[in-house]
Protein backbone atom coordinates (compact mmCIF):
# COMPACT_ATOMS: atom_id res chain seq x y z
CA UNK A 1 0.00 0.00 0.00
CA UNK A 2 1.19 3.51 -0.79
CA UNK A 3 2.56 5.11 2.39
CA UNK A 4 0.53 8.29 1.91
CA UNK A 5 -2.68 6.30 1.48
CA UNK A 6 -1.79 4.22 4.53
CA UNK A 7 -1.26 7.37 6.62
CA UNK A 8 -4.59 8.78 5.46
CA UNK A 9 -6.36 5.55 6.40
CA UNK A 10 -4.78 5.64 9.85
CA UNK A 11 -5.95 9.24 10.37
CA UNK A 12 -9.45 8.37 9.23
CA UNK A 13 -9.48 5.41 11.59
CA UNK A 14 -8.42 7.61 14.52
CA UNK A 15 -11.02 10.25 13.64
CA UNK A 16 -13.69 7.56 13.57
CA UNK A 17 -12.53 6.26 16.94
CA UNK A 18 -12.64 9.67 18.64
CA UNK A 19 -16.12 10.38 17.25
CA UNK A 20 -17.38 7.65 19.56
CA UNK A 21 -16.43 9.64 22.67
CA UNK A 22 -18.35 12.41 24.41
CA UNK A 23 -16.60 15.12 26.42
CA UNK A 24 -18.54 17.32 28.83
CA UNK A 25 -17.00 20.74 29.49
CA UNK A 26 -18.12 22.56 32.62
CA UNK A 27 -17.09 26.25 32.61
CA UNK A 28 -16.95 26.90 36.33
CA UNK A 29 -19.11 29.43 38.17
CA UNK A 30 -21.57 31.92 36.69
CA UNK A 31 -22.36 35.64 36.72
CA UNK A 32 -24.54 35.65 39.83
CA UNK A 33 -23.91 33.38 42.79
CA UNK A 34 -26.57 31.10 44.19
CA UNK A 35 -25.68 30.71 47.85
CA UNK A 36 -28.57 28.38 48.58
CA UNK A 37 -27.24 25.14 49.98
CA UNK A 38 -27.11 21.69 48.40
CA UNK A 39 -25.73 18.37 49.64
CA UNK A 40 -22.04 17.88 49.03
CA UNK A 41 -22.74 14.20 48.29
CA UNK A 42 -25.79 11.93 48.03
CA UNK A 43 -27.20 11.36 51.53
CA UNK A 44 -24.64 13.69 53.16
CA UNK A 45 -25.60 16.06 55.98
CA UNK A 46 -22.83 18.42 54.84
CA UNK A 47 -23.88 21.16 52.45
CA UNK A 48 -22.23 23.84 50.32
CA UNK A 49 -23.40 26.78 48.25
CA UNK A 50 -24.94 25.68 44.96
CA UNK A 51 -22.57 27.87 42.93
CA UNK A 52 -20.43 30.96 43.45
CA UNK A 53 -19.09 33.64 41.12
CA UNK A 54 -15.45 32.65 41.69
CA UNK A 55 -12.47 34.96 41.84
CA UNK A 56 -11.22 37.86 39.68
CA UNK A 57 -7.92 38.86 38.08
CA UNK A 58 -5.86 40.90 40.51
CA UNK A 59 -4.65 43.28 37.76
CA UNK A 60 -6.80 42.50 34.72
CA UNK A 61 -10.06 42.53 36.68
CA UNK A 62 -11.34 39.68 34.50
CA UNK A 63 -13.96 37.69 36.44
CA UNK A 64 -13.16 34.00 36.73
CA UNK A 65 -16.55 32.99 35.33
CA UNK A 66 -15.73 34.97 32.17
CA UNK A 67 -12.27 33.42 31.82
CA UNK A 68 -13.69 29.94 32.40
CA UNK A 69 -16.26 30.26 29.63
CA UNK A 70 -13.87 31.86 27.15
CA UNK A 71 -11.29 29.11 27.67
CA UNK A 72 -14.04 26.48 27.47
CA UNK A 73 -15.19 27.78 24.08
CA UNK A 74 -11.65 27.41 22.73
CA UNK A 75 -11.45 23.92 24.22
CA UNK A 76 -14.84 22.96 22.79
CA UNK A 77 -13.89 24.06 19.29
CA UNK A 78 -10.58 22.18 19.34
CA UNK A 79 -12.13 18.99 20.69
CA UNK A 80 -14.78 19.15 17.97
CA UNK A 81 -12.02 19.54 15.39
CA UNK A 82 -10.63 16.25 16.72
CA UNK A 83 -14.09 14.71 16.15
CA UNK A 84 -15.16 14.44 19.78
CA UNK A 85 -18.79 14.96 20.63
CA UNK A 86 -18.87 17.88 23.09
CA UNK A 87 -21.57 19.03 25.50
CA UNK A 88 -21.37 22.17 27.64
CA UNK A 89 -22.96 22.74 31.05
CA UNK A 90 -23.35 26.43 30.22
CA UNK A 91 -22.77 28.70 27.24
CA UNK A 92 -23.81 32.00 28.84
CA UNK A 93 -23.01 33.90 32.02
CA UNK A 94 -26.62 34.61 33.03
CA UNK A 95 -27.48 31.08 34.11
CA UNK A 96 -28.24 29.39 37.41
CA UNK A 97 -26.77 25.88 37.27
CA UNK A 98 -25.75 24.29 40.55
CA UNK A 99 -22.78 21.99 40.97
CA UNK A 100 -25.09 19.00 41.37
CA UNK A 101 -26.90 19.95 38.18
CA UNK A 102 -23.59 20.27 36.32
CA UNK A 103 -22.60 16.76 37.36
CA UNK A 104 -26.03 15.45 36.39
CA UNK A 105 -25.73 17.06 32.95
CA UNK A 106 -22.52 15.12 32.37
CA UNK A 107 -24.18 11.96 33.70
CA UNK A 108 -27.20 12.41 31.43
CA UNK A 109 -24.93 12.84 28.42
CA UNK A 110 -23.14 9.61 29.38
CA UNK A 111 -19.92 11.59 28.99
CA UNK A 112 -16.73 9.59 28.69
CA UNK A 113 -14.92 12.41 30.48
CA UNK A 114 -15.97 15.66 32.16
CA UNK A 115 -13.48 18.54 32.24
CA UNK A 116 -14.35 21.31 34.68
CA UNK A 117 -12.56 24.57 33.86
CA UNK A 118 -11.53 26.93 36.67
CA UNK A 119 -8.90 29.43 37.78
CA UNK A 120 -7.51 29.75 41.28
CA UNK A 121 -7.11 32.27 44.11
CA UNK A 122 -4.75 32.55 47.07
CA UNK A 123 -4.23 35.19 49.74
CA UNK A 124 -0.52 34.73 48.95
CA UNK A 125 0.06 36.72 45.73
CA UNK A 126 3.33 34.89 45.06
CA UNK A 127 1.60 31.53 44.68
CA UNK A 128 1.18 30.43 41.08
CA UNK A 129 0.80 27.31 38.99
CA UNK A 130 -1.78 25.18 37.27
CA UNK A 131 -3.04 21.93 38.76
CA UNK A 132 -5.50 19.14 38.14
CA UNK A 133 -7.95 17.98 40.79
CA UNK A 134 -9.44 14.50 40.74
CA UNK A 135 -11.94 12.56 42.87
CA UNK A 136 -10.87 10.33 45.72
CA UNK A 137 -10.17 6.60 45.36
CA UNK A 138 -11.58 5.90 48.83
CA UNK A 139 -14.70 8.09 49.00
CA UNK A 140 -17.88 6.03 48.63
CA UNK A 141 -19.29 8.00 45.73
CA UNK A 142 -16.14 8.51 43.68
CA UNK A 143 -14.22 5.23 44.02
CA UNK A 144 -15.84 3.83 40.82
CA UNK A 145 -14.65 6.78 38.71
CA UNK A 146 -11.24 7.31 40.30
CA UNK A 147 -9.08 5.12 38.04
CA UNK A 148 -10.24 6.63 34.74
CA UNK A 149 -10.20 10.14 36.20
CA UNK A 150 -6.59 9.57 37.30
CA UNK A 151 -5.54 8.10 33.94
CA UNK A 152 -7.02 11.00 32.00
CA UNK A 153 -5.42 13.51 34.36
CA UNK A 154 -1.99 11.92 34.03
CA UNK A 155 -2.14 12.16 30.24
CA UNK A 156 -3.31 15.78 30.36
CA UNK A 157 -0.75 16.76 33.00
CA UNK A 158 2.11 15.23 31.01
CA UNK A 159 1.05 17.31 28.02
CA UNK A 160 0.59 20.54 30.01
CA UNK A 161 4.06 20.20 31.50
CA UNK A 162 5.51 20.52 27.99
CA UNK A 163 4.45 24.19 27.82
CA UNK A 164 7.58 26.28 28.12
CA UNK A 165 7.79 28.13 31.43
CA UNK A 166 4.60 26.70 32.91
CA UNK A 167 4.44 26.06 36.65
CA UNK A 168 2.82 22.77 37.66
CA UNK A 169 1.39 22.03 41.09
CA UNK A 170 0.59 18.48 40.07
CA UNK A 171 -2.48 16.30 40.43
CA UNK A 172 -4.37 16.53 43.70
CA UNK A 173 -7.13 14.35 45.14
CA UNK A 174 -10.20 16.04 46.63
CA UNK A 175 -13.13 14.57 48.55
CA UNK A 176 -15.02 17.83 49.16
CA UNK A 177 -16.12 18.67 45.61
CA UNK A 178 -19.85 18.47 45.03
CA UNK A 179 -19.30 18.10 41.29
CA UNK A 180 -17.09 15.06 41.94
CA UNK A 181 -19.32 13.37 44.50
CA UNK A 182 -22.41 13.48 42.28
CA UNK A 183 -20.57 12.44 39.15
CA UNK A 184 -21.03 8.98 37.67
CA UNK A 185 -18.51 9.64 34.87
CA UNK A 186 -14.74 10.24 34.99
CA UNK A 187 -14.13 13.86 35.92
CA UNK A 188 -11.34 16.30 36.64
CA UNK A 189 -10.95 19.99 37.41
CA UNK A 190 -8.41 22.00 35.46
CA UNK A 191 -7.22 24.89 37.64
CA UNK A 192 -5.53 27.00 34.97
CA UNK A 193 -3.57 29.24 37.33
CA UNK A 194 -3.85 31.84 40.08
CA UNK A 195 -5.67 35.03 39.13
CA UNK A 196 -4.38 36.41 42.45
CA UNK A 197 -0.80 36.25 41.08
CA UNK A 198 -0.07 39.30 38.86
CA UNK A 199 2.19 37.36 36.48
CA UNK A 200 -0.20 34.47 36.04
CA UNK A 201 -3.20 36.79 35.82
CA UNK A 202 -1.56 38.44 32.80
CA UNK A 203 -0.78 35.04 31.25
CA UNK A 204 -4.34 33.83 31.64
CA UNK A 205 -5.56 36.94 29.84
CA UNK A 206 -3.26 36.21 26.87
CA UNK A 207 -4.87 34.55 23.86
CA UNK A 208 -1.60 32.83 22.98
CA UNK A 209 -1.31 31.30 26.44
CA UNK A 210 -4.94 30.23 26.44
CA UNK A 211 -4.45 28.49 23.13
CA UNK A 212 -1.28 26.79 24.42
CA UNK A 213 -3.21 25.47 27.42
CA UNK A 214 -6.00 24.19 25.22
CA UNK A 215 -3.64 22.51 22.76
CA UNK A 216 -1.97 20.71 25.65
CA UNK A 217 -5.30 19.61 27.14
CA UNK A 218 -6.55 18.34 23.78
CA UNK A 219 -3.31 16.45 23.17
CA UNK A 220 -3.64 14.79 26.58
CA UNK A 221 -7.29 13.94 25.99
CA UNK A 222 -6.49 12.36 22.63
CA UNK A 223 -3.64 10.34 24.17
CA UNK A 224 -5.97 9.15 26.93
CA UNK A 225 -8.68 7.91 24.59
CA UNK A 226 -6.25 6.32 22.17
CA UNK A 227 -4.73 4.44 25.10
CA UNK A 228 -8.17 2.93 25.76
CA UNK A 229 -8.29 1.18 22.39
Amino acid sequence: MNRKIGAILVLLSLASLLTAFTICIDPGHQEKANLSQEQIAPGSSETKAKVSTGTRGVNTGIPEYVFNLELSFILRDRLQEENFDVVMTRERHDVDVSNIERAELANSAAADLCIRVHANYSSDPSLKGMMLLIPSPTATYTAPIYEESRRASEKIMASLQQIEGITSLGIRVREDMTGFNWSKVPVLIFEAGFMSNPEEDALLASQDYREALVEAIVSGVVDYFLSRR
